[in-house]
């Protein structure tokens, strides 16, 4: 079967991968030169396989003025005159209880460990350089409060396989000792030592260019999707660039922009773009002592923090905005505060063309379960919503996306990852 995927970040990279292991003849279509070129860039590049909570959640409710008016809140709301954003406001208010919330956090546990299984077969079969390591993940909280509260999440957590401890101040400096110089004190933090790291367009990059020397594959690449063809019902083919693309199924990975290819179409995706920023420091000299080797995350400004090789990403904030690509200053300088904050010897913030500021849309769902498999459309087959868990939760959704198309068994419950569940 040909089957044309469309989008190549990292949901649709991993997707034309695991179809064209299946036997099919697959065409990749992106409007960029590069695949990885849009959310995949710039992320935060930590694999986090035990951090998969959603942005859904109680505290939401007593948070909400904050957001809405607060100048250094991490999460930022501005109301739009946008009947999607509000769509989405209200279901992802509906989500924010409780018992909606562990069941989330469970159906993406899975998910999460699945993809992990599934990234080391692949990078068993196929040795793959993107910077990839066991870097293990220190999460600091500033209040002893919730860090008490973690322990409950710990302990939820520990049932479906997450290896996580709480740990004082003194362990933290052990597990990473470049938080010597810290400014800020905190209370504590919680360790999970076998989260992993990696460049996530590089890995896109690389995956791409192996998979063009095998036959039947296509990247067709700088296609912008223009008109659908419509037959009975069906999705037959998508005008991309100056050609008409046909194919025996269709596999929607267009990120951000997946709900307006869904309305071409003739449905409604609950997605809204989840707005963040991320810089890149290079670490020459002495910042290479400074920087961490363990994956961070300040959890009181929302920033994480993972090293690269020789470079340190840096990422954070979670704006609904729309689809404003403007990166302000106030962004990165907040991006650059915090780590003055955490590692004040890594001497290279001076210049902001040097730390290659990035926005990108992570396109989430308001429960923040992703949504695969059929779409309302005969031929066309959804991989979108991953929020800001695309790196993490690709390789699972690709292998079980590749298994509903083939009407094999899935190795894991498919069910809450329907469209409409």
């Amino acid at each position: 079967m040909h089957i044309c995927v469309l989008g190549a970040g990292i949901i649709g990279v991993t997707s034309a991968y695991r179809l064209l292991e299946a036997g099919h003849q697959v065409t990749l279509i992106d409007a960029a030169a590069q695949p990885g070129s849009q959310a995949s860039y710039g992320n935060g590049a930590q694999l986090s396989y035990s951090y998969v909570a959603p942005l859904a959640d109680p505290s939401v409710w007593r948070h909400w003025p904050e957001y809405l008016f607060g100048a250094a809140s991490p999460l930022t709301l501005r109301p739009k005159m946008d009947s999607a954003q509000w769509h989405w406001l209200i279901k992802f208010l509906a989500a924010c209880n409780a018992k909606r919330v562990r069941k989330t956090t469970v159906d993406l546990l899975q998910l999460a460990f699945f993809g992990r299984a599934q990234l080391h077969q692949l990078m068993h079969t196929m040795p793959l350089a993107f910077q990839h390591r066991t870097a293990g993940k220190l999460v600091l909280y500033s209040e002893p409060n919730s860090l008490h509260a973690a322990r409950a999440q710990i302990a939820f957590q520990a049932q479906y396989g997450c290896r996580q401890e709480v740990v004082d101040t003194a362990r933290c400096l052990e597990i990473e000792p470049a938080l010597a110089a810290a400014r800020p004190h905190w209370a504590g933090g919680v360790y999970t030592p076998d989260e992993e790291v990696g460049d996530c367009a590089l890995f896109c990059q690389q995956l791409v260019d192996a998979m063009a020397r095998q036959s039947g594959f296509r990247f067709a690449h700088s296609h912008r999707i223009g008109k659908l063809e419509m037959r009975g019902g069906a999705l037959v083919a998508v005008h991309a660039g100056s050609e008409q693309i046909d194919a025996d199924a269709f596999v929607l990975a267009l990120g951000a922009d997946s709900a307006g290819f869904a309305r071409q179409a003739g449905f409604r995706l609950p997605l809204y773009p989840l707005k963040g920023y991320s810089i890149t420091l290079p670490l020459s000299g002495s910042a290479g002592q400074a920087a961490p080797t363990v994956s961070i995350t300040d959890l009181a400004r929302k920033i994480v923090y993972a090293r690269l090789g020789d470079r340190l990403r840096v990422a954070g904030r979670v704006e609904l905005v729309g689809m404003d690509r403007s990166i302000p200053e106030r962004a990165i300088d907040e991006l650059k505060r915090g780590v003055d904050a955490l590692f004040p010897d890594c001497d290279c913030l001076s210049d902001s063309e040097t730390l290659s500021p990035w926005t990108g849309f992570r396109p989430a769902t308001p429960s923040g379960v992703p949504i695969i498999g059929a779409s309302p459309v005969t031929n066309l087959y959804l991989n979108v919503g991953h929020g800001s868990l695309g790196w993490t939760l690709a390789h699972g959704s690709a292998t079980l996306l590749a298994q509903l198309i083939a009407g094999e068994s899935t190795s894991i419950d498919a069910g809450p990852f329907v469209f409409g569940a």
